[in-house]
């Protein structure tokens, strides 16, 4: 018997969760409340209610060959780094190619999801819909839930006495579009993640001055590294997976970075000057933790991150403090039958679509009932609370070589290295020293895909290919170890 499952949201997530369903046998419709597929990474100019939002200029900061589909390689000549209408671009491409857009149904917000009264023996599920103001029931079997986890902005106004006389205009970083209305301004931003660093660079090509107000501070990494390789293709490795391993926790704790290419240049030149946190805002302006106070400030942006709810799941599940109860970050341990499952409720260092795709994965071989042996109990808190401040990002980070490991470990798609070196001693080299990218998750097991092997060992090509204007020497080789060894000095020298 065929199972119907319910997939809600037509992000990233939902894309290649309709796939998996489809790859596995069942029978999945797609509730979008939005008129197209992207989610976060369709820019729209005015932010929707329900929707995450990007402002007009967003490059993503996971390079191409570790976010895409393990089965759908990013075409060769798209740049390694992709602005957010190419990263649409190949998902409409992904979309097309597996033809998924029949399942989905745009304009349409999921109302509730409740048990059925017989839930205990058949873990079927009422979802209810509304589209055109009509609402409308149905019975599923599994649902998962891929609406993601940047839709409510948080915004922590009890944090910062003073805000409610501040006569300047504040926001949240979601609702930045473009720098032109803040030109001659003074502006603060507060925060110095991602969002905090690109908005920071942004203004201060327009305002006359900008300030980054910061807790903790960061490490800010370029994209491009050493020979020019994405950052992430030389440091997301198994190899340096098996190096975090030996490192002491303060080691290892102390190196989360920041990706900006532009930020150092802005504050070198004084554009940007980095402030610590804000201790209270005044009518004019902000007294910072260090007693040093700026005036005359037009606009302050909080770069604070998101905050993420449930309500069609009423009782189901519970989100305290920004967490909720959930095995690997997927199911709820506490129902009767696991035919819920959490897609993409995750913050990685790394990108987060590879990810989506595996626990979709993962996700599908218990709905089927393959994964007998799996017992979901207890939550996965991985190392977030040892190794990451207590913020509402870092309640759901995981390591992504790490956690997707345990997740193919689950689903039976872990590379055996031991048996790859045996018989394949130059996919294993690949496979060890080379970047963990999500073809390696296709080598074997359920989902196997023939094609896994050759864009393992063309990776480098895709790579390079954009970058090639004029005929040159070999200089595809390169290895994350001395660049591993830079960070151990560097870390060593500060402690």
């Amino acid at each position: 018997m065929i199972k119907k499952i319910a997939v809600i949201g037509g992000g990233s997530s939902g894309l290649c969760t309709i796939k998996c369903c489809l790859d596995d046998g069942l029978e999945p419709t797609c509730f979008e409340r939005s008129e197209d597929i992207g989610g976060l990474w369709r820019f729209k100019k005015n932010p929707e209610e329900g929707r995450a939002s990007i402002y007009k200029s967003v490059i993503i900061n996971t390079s191409k060959e570790m976010m895409c589909f393990s089965d759908f390689p990013i075409p060769d000549e798209f740049p390694n780094y992709m602005h957010n209408s190419k990263i649409m671009e190949y998902f409409r491409m992904y979309a097309d190619h597996f033809d998924l857009l029949k399942y989905i149904r745009f304009k349409t917000t999921v109302v509730s999801v409740t048990k059925r009264p017989d839930f205990s023996s058949t873990g079927q599920w009422d979802v209810v819909t509304e589209s055109e103001g009509k609402q409308e029931s149905a019975v599923f079997d599994g649902v998962m839930v891929c609406s993601g986890h940047h839709t409510n902005a948080h915004l922590p106004l009890d944090s910062f006495p003073g805000i409610e006389k501040f006569k300047g205009r504040y926001y949240h970083s979601r609702d930045y579009k473009s720098p032109q209305e803040f030109s001659e301004k003074r502006v603060i931003v507060i925060g110095i993640g991602n969002s905090g660093g690109d908005l920071a660079v942004e203004l201060s090509h327009e305002a006359d001055q900008v300030f980054l107000s910061t807790r903790r501070g960061a490490w800010v990494l370029n994209r491009v590294e050493e020979q020019g390789y994405p950052v992430d293709i030389v440091l997301t490795t198994r190899l340096k997976a098996f190096f975090k391993q030996v490192l002491t926790t303060s080691m290892v704790n102390q190196w989360h970075p920041t990706i900006n290419d532009d930020l150092p240049n802005r504050i070198i030149s004084g554009k940007v000057l980095v402030k610590p946190n804000i201790r209270e805002f005044t009518e004019t302006g902000a007294i910072f933790e260090d007693g040093t106070r700026e005036e005359d400030i037009d606009a302050v942006f909080f770069a604070t991150g998101y905050s993420f709810s449930f309500p069609f799941l009423q009782d189901c599940v519970k989100v305290v403090e920004n967490q909720v109860s959930l095995y690997k970050f997927i199911f709820p341990p506490h129902l009767e039958k696991p035919t819920l499952a959490f897609i993409g409720l995750v913050q990685p260092l790394g990108a987060i679509m590879p990810i989506a795709e595996l626990q979709s994965r993962l996700a599908t071989q218990v709905f089927k009932g393959i994964l007998h042996s799996i017992t979901l109990q207890g939550t996965h808190t991985s190392l977030s609370y040892f190794r990451y401040v207590k913020s509402p990002r870092h309640t759901i980070q995981v390591d992504y070589v790490e956690y997707m490991d345990e997740l193919a470990c689950l689903a039976g798609v872990k590379p055996n290295l031991l048996s790859l070196f045996l018989t394949d001693p130059k996919l294993a080299m690949e496979v060890f020293f080379g970047p963990c990218t999500p073809y390696q998750y296709r080598l074997r097991g359920p989902g196997k895909w023939s094609g896994a092997r050759k864009a393992i060992l063309t990776q480098r090509e895709r790579i390079i290919k954009p970058l090639k204007t004029r005929p040159v020497g070999d200089y595809t080789h390169h290895t994350s170890v001395p660049y591993l060894f830079k960070i151990v000095a560097q870390t060593h020298s500060q402690s």
